[in-house]
């Protein structure tokens, strides 16, 4: 019997033995008809509740609809989805059509960072180095609603819509969803850097494809490799890459970038150079932090203007839990897809606060994209004060909502709850 089980499971979903195993095992523990938890959890993080009324030109702050008071039985779980998903196709993040006269040009980097995660930060003692001190935002409750490589990619290029479904995101989208699009738009030179080939799964031809970008792959040429990727290939050296694309903006004559960067040193199977055994995390983790803290700081003293933004895609899952031993994604728990997300104004006039501004409310892409729709006439490198709370006022909060194919993880009424392959609901394993 769980032999059929498995294999009618793994025509869909890449799952180990040990998942089918849980899956069972939960559902012998879920009384039938309501999905009640037998298992303790923990207590959701509060929210953060917004007294202004959003302007017409954004996206609400709180979806409409989506109230969570009914029974968590596996109808009210999937008709709760479904509103989701019905409710986030409707968000959009409205750009301008054109930038005012009086604009001021500026950079933006986007830095999205394979396999890190605050659980990831919390067990290696990582929380507390001195990178995350540069930035004056933190969106500390922030859902990266996947825990693979390419659908991250493709749901951060496309932040500027509400979040879809899983499949969703290999179907044409709205020509408004596309961030670097919206961005071009406006005059900012679309750019593209990576510290790997982006062959291994067709990540680069996956957010070509998904994310519509377009720009040519930085040279990597004259680069070194400062580790060995699970497959063999060369994981490139971030601090020498990230000097290139400084050495290269100091020089252009584009006035105004978008550069999409995405770094895999963090990811599982990683090596030493020459070596055959996977690299230990923190020592991987600890470099390529010292080497953003330097890049922060050498920008910091640049005098270019930059917005910079750190954005993982999911964590490492260096600590297994219940349903999926460690290093394991391929369900997307809530403590792989909670991701530190920092920004940072790099050049402004104005002082910048002792603390980042710390966002507990829940949410997701469409906040990094309104972010950036508020920012675009550069005003806020050039403004004698600017206080980040009033940046910041109604971002667009997102519920938890996360998917890989044929696995969605979503928060109800402060749980965490399972679904495998449209089956029925489980409260997850806390």
């Amino acid at each position: 019997m769980l032999l059929v089980l498995y294999l009618f499971v793994s025509q869909w979903i890449r799952i180990t033995v040990l998942v089918s195993l849980m899956l069972i095992w939960l559902n012998v523990l879920t009384i039938a008809g309501p999905a009640m938890s037998l298992l303790p959890t923990r207590t959701a993080t509060p929210q953060v509740v917004l007294n202004q009324t959003p302007s017409g030109g954004q996206p609400a702050a709180t979806p409409d609809g989506l109230e969570q008071s009914a029974p968590p039985t596996s109808a009210n779980l999937t008709a709760w989805l479904n509103r989701f998903h019905e409710s986030e196709r409707q968000r959009v993040t409205h750009f301008p059509d054109n930038l005012p006269a009086d604009s001021q040009p500026f950079d933006i980097l986007v830095i999205n960072i394979c396999s890190l995660a605050w659980s990831d930060m919390d067990a290696s003692q990582l929380r507390n180095h001195p990178l995350w001190q540069h930035f004056d935002i933190m969106l500390s409750n922030y859902n990266a609603a996947t825990s693979y490589s390419g659908p991250a990619g493709i749901r951060l290029l496309r932040a500027s819509c509400g979040q879809t479904s899983h499949s969703d995101l290999y179907k044409p989208a709205d020509p408004r969803c596309y961030l670097f699009d919206n961005l071009a738009k406006l005059g900012f030179k679309e750019q593209l850097m990576m510290d790997h080939t982006g062959v291994f799964g067709n990540y680069l031809k996956e957010v070509r494809e998904g994310g519509d970008i377009q720009a040519p792959l930085m040279s990597q040429a004259g680069i070194a490799p400062e580790l060995t990727s699970f497959d063999g290939s060369p994981v490139f050296n971030d601090a020498q890459l990230m000097q290139r694309w400084l050495d290269d903006r100091s020089k252009s004559s584009d006035a105004r970038s978008a550069t999409f960067y995405n770094l895999i040193p963090l990811h599982d199977g990683t090596r030493e150079l020459g070596s055959t055994k996977t690299a230990p995390w923190k020592p991987r983790a600890q470099l390529l932090f010292d080497q953003l803290d330097a890049f922060m700081t050498q920008l910091e003293k640049s005098g270019r203007r930059v917005m910079v933004l750190v954005v993982p895609e999911h964590g490492a899952a260096l600590q297994g839990d219940k349903m999926q031993m460690s290093g394991l994604r391929d369900i997307p728990s809530p403590d792989i897809t909670h991701v530190p997300v920092g920004i940072k104004f790099v050049g402004m006039k104005a002082p910048h606060q002792a603390q980042p501004l710390n966002i507990d409310a829940p949410t997701s892409l469409l906040a990094l994209s309104e972010i950036v729709s508020r920012v675009v006439d550069g005003q806020v490198f050039n403004a004698p004060n600017v206080n980040m709370s009033v940046l910041t006022d109604k971002l667009p909060q997102t519920p938890v909502v996360s998917e890989n194919d044929g696995a969605v993880v979503m928060m109800y009424q402060g749980k965490p709850w399972i679904r495998l392959n449209g089956g029925d609901w489980v409260a997850y394993p806390q």
